[in-house]
């Protein structure tokens, strides 16, 4: 049994484990696992505030994953309840208090909120102790609520949550608190450029980026577990393609309206015009002061490569410093770029893109069905995708539906 000293140490690696990740969806990944198995429980989820509503944004429970076939990951569904008495998430949130309860189903009338059993009973469950901890900033503003529980014993037997772990579980809430204010401004920085985008481009919605950055992740997962990449250099990636996925099409800020909303079909120079967007995005990351900066490069540019050479912009081998001549009229001399030549990252969210506008309603298109799209996906391994980047689509393809599920078009988050 660790000491209180060796507890607070391990709190502060894991602190600074969590202030490395920089996505919002990640960091709330990495706070759960990290603050489950310093308590030794079994399940877990986290809430975000979003005005008098808390977010249910990320669960994780272990009972429940083991009846799932190897490989395979938890699929839920989010949900908001209000901030106010009548929850325990809610309690928690409105009197900023940390509760722990022994056992949910002997709770009395002696406090307000109540236990919702509808889990447990879908999912044949059975939740017991639980220690729920408001997540606040600097100025003590609640920016969520971390719930813990079931936590166990060396014998796998669920155990109350004792009075210090009420007091340790603060500290991993403000090092939540700090981390998830830094990850919401560098979402909300990503989403004011993504706006940018979408006055000019409809098409290029909030919740279109937010799907094309999560289905990234989930195909990297899945390619990078096939591939036996270690777990700390696969979680690094994660971070960095979920936000350079988000601004693979930022480069459309810098093309006429006259092209980007024109309802007829391109003509030759047009479309010309339009491959442009690629280069033009990837200027925005050219001096390259990071990993960050050299992974949203490498997906701007090559987003619509396809796999047999036929993609776009290709080996663009004279550019002007500017990037403004090559495909759009000026002379820069192109060849294709195929197969491994195409970076991985450009590889795996061009499907992603691909994917999530043939899943999509738009305002020229209706959505196609599932079957219709998987059949497209299917057909175009090999010619415009990777096929072992097709084999991982297909293999994490449950996550890809919920994430569709998700990010609905009015979700800006």
């Amino acid at each position: 049994m660790m000491t209180e000293k060796e507890k607070m140490e391990l709190i502060t690696r894991i602190s600074l484990d969590i202030n490395e990740v920089k996505d919002l969806d990640l960091l709330l990944e990495k706070i759960l696992t990290n603050v489950r198995r310093f308590f030794n429980a079994d399940a877990g989820s986290i809430y975000i505030r979003e005005g008098d509503y808390l977010r249910f944004s990320y669960t994780q429970n272990n009972t429940l994953q083991k009846r799932l076939a190897p490989g395979r990951k938890l699929i839920y569904n989010t949900f908001s309840i209000p901030i106010n008495n009548w929850s325990i998430a809610g309690y928690v949130a409105k009197k900023r208090e940390t509760v722990a309860i022994p056992d949910v189903y002997e709770l009395d009338g002696s406090v307000p909120y109540k236990f919702d059993f509808k889990f447990d009973l879908i999912s044949d469950y059975k939740t017991r102790s639980v220690l729920t901890v408001p997540i606040t900033n600097q100025h003590h503003n609640v920016l969520g609520v971390m719930q813990v529980i079931n936590q166990q014993d060396d014998k796998g037997e669920v155990i109350p949550f004792s009075p210090s772990d009420e007091s340790l579980i603060k500290h991993f809430a403000t090092s939540a608190g700090l981390a998830v204010e830094r990850a919401q401004t560098t979402r909300s920085i990503l989403l004011r450029m993504i706006r940018m985008t979408e006055l000019r481009d409809p098409k290029e919605t909030g919740a279109h980026v937010n799907r094309v950055g999560a289905y990234s992740v989930e195909i990297f997962e899945e390619w990078a577990k096939g591939k036996m990449i270690p777990q700390e250099e696969m979680d690094r990636k994660k971070d960095l393609l979920k936000m350079a996925a988000m601004l693979h099409d930022v480069g459309k800020v810098a093309i006429s309206d006259l092209i980007l909303k024109k309802p007829e079909r391109l003509t030759i120079d047009e479309y010309e015009i339009m491959k442009s967007h690629t280069y033009l995005g990837a200027r925005l990351f050219k001096d390259m002061q990071s990993d960050f900066d050299e992974a949203a490069y490498e997906v701007a540019l090559t987003h619509h490569e396809k796999w047999d050479g036929t993609g776009y912009p290709g080996y663009i081998e004279t550019i002007p410093d500017a990037l403004l001549e090559g495909l759009s009229g000026g002379n820069g001399r192109v060849t294709p770029k195929a197969g491994t030549d195409i970076p991985l990252f450009g590889r795996i969210v061009a499907i992603s893109d691909v994917y999530d506008a043939l899943s999509s309603k738009r305002t020229y298109k209706d959505a196609w069905d599932e079957g219709r799209v998987l059949e497209e996906i299917r057909s175009l391994s090999g010619r415009h995708f990777d096929p072992e980047i097709v084999d991982a689509f297909f293999d994490c393809l449950d996550s890809l539906k919920s994430i569709l599920k998700r990010y609905s078009e009015d979700e800006q988050h």
